[in-house]
């Protein structure tokens, strides 16, 4: 039976003492209230930061653990795909940042937009996207969720609000100012969240976009994913501020432990708030990935393994989740083991399924190029005459 209870943890990673009872306090799928404090303080610009204090409940701990358990094993069998030749091309994986992907979702609702650069699978998953159709993506087969035509790079998921999965550095930003400039225009009360990495950060086109939703108080979110590195670059070296969460100037900014999923719900659910009534906000998500940049960067010649290693140890966002379930007895060691092992099968079986998946027919390449019944069409003996059909 679940116990109605309100705890304050001082610590984040507040460590397991022998005065556990081994009796199960909370049940899993409880949603009687936890409150913990998030793993640092938020700083902020221009704007007072939210309470350190977070409310989740044993359901949403064990939300997060599953869902960041799959993510991560997906990104790892992805990396054997790839070395496989079974994923070709470009190929960014998210595993360490699992964090903001879950701690977003959990402050907002399919109503609201995310728009993304190319590290966009486990944003996918986290906006309700399948394991089968991310694979069959990857591999480029028809069953993929942007039928097989964008690989790793253009997810998307139009109908729960994911607006990709974008190539080009920094592009997406621009075009998630346009949703939110939608939204405002249809008086709906969701907000857009403009996803970019600290390589982007210095885009003029971020720029531009960020003066466009501050003139018209729009309500975007601009999420900076700050791992560190810009393709093999510190940012250090890129940026000679890369205090992100300050770029803006004349709009507020946050800096979020990205490495903490209550944090970043904390945060995402204060900056949906703020940019309902006042426009635009930059959250800048202090995070760290694992793998390089992209399959085709080893990662190791720019950084430390040892700093790797480090970050795994002390920050590692699934195991944070892990020790707060632990600590307040939520679940034990052996059943997160077995929910370990079990998405093991399951992204082994989604794997199984999407190799089975044909590929696309090569009719394919000519379609979704431009809106039906417009665009132009060659004809004549030699195919030199052309009709354009305008809307």
């Amino acid at each position: 039976m679940a116990l109605s209870t309100n705890r304050t943890v001082n610590q984040l990673l507040k460590p397991l003492t022998a005065a556990i009872s081994a009796t199960r306090c909370l049940s899993s799928d409880s949603t009687s209230i936890i409150t913990v404090e998030s793993s640092l303080p938020f700083t902020s610009h221009k704007i007072d930061p939210p309470s350190r204090a977070v409310e989740t409940s044993p359901n949403e701990l064990m939300t997060f653990f599953k869902d960041m358990a799959e993510m991560r094993r997906m990104e790892i069998a992805a990396d054997s795909l790839y070395k496989a030749k079974l994923i070709r091309g470009f190929c960014h994986l998210y595993d360490g940042q699992e964090a903001v992907a879950v701690g977003m979702e959990a402050a907002i609702t399919k109503k609201d937009c995310i728009i993304t650069a190319y590290r966009d699978h486990c944003i996918y998953l986290a906006r309700g996207g399948g394991l089968y159709e991310s694979f069959a993506e990857l591999m480029g087969r028809k069953d993929g969720c942007s039928k097989g035509k964008g690989g790793s790079m253009h997810f998307y998921k139009k109908e729960s609000g994911f607006y990709g999965g974008h190539g080009i550095v920094g592009a997406q930003v621009p075009l998630g100012i346009g949703l939110s400039f939608a939204q405002k225009y249809s008086k709906e009360e969701h907000v857009t969240f403009a996803m970019y990495g600290d390589g982007a950060a210095n885009q003029g086109q971020l720029f531009e976009g960020l003066n466009m939703a501050a003139l018209w108080d729009l309500p975007a979110i601009l999420v900076c994913e700050n791992n560190h590195y810009g393709m093999g670059t510190a940012e250090w070296r890129a940026a000679k501020s890369p205090a992100y969460y300050k770029r803006g100037d004349y709009v507020p900014g946050l800096k979020v432990d990205g490495m903490d999923a209550l944090a970043v719900k904390q945060a995402c659910k204060f900056a949906k708030e703020h940019a309902l009534k006042n426009g635009p906000i930059i959250l800048e998500m202090d995070t760290y990935r694992y793998h390089g940049h992209s399959m085709s960067d080893p990662g190791s010649t720019y950084r430390t393994r040892d700093e790797i290693s480090g970050v795994r140890q002390e920050r590692d966002p699934i195991e944070r989740i892990r020790k707060l379930i632990l600590a307040h007895d939520v679940a034990t060691e052996k059943e997160l083991k077995d929910i370990e092992k079990e998405k093991r099968k399951v992204v082994d079986e989604a794997i199984a399924k999407a190799k089975e998946s044909p590929m696309p027919d090569p009719s394919d390449l000519f379609t979704n190029v431009y809106v039906k019944g417009f665009g132009v069409e060659v004809f004549g003996p030699d195919r030199k005459e052309v009709r354009a059909t305008l809307p």
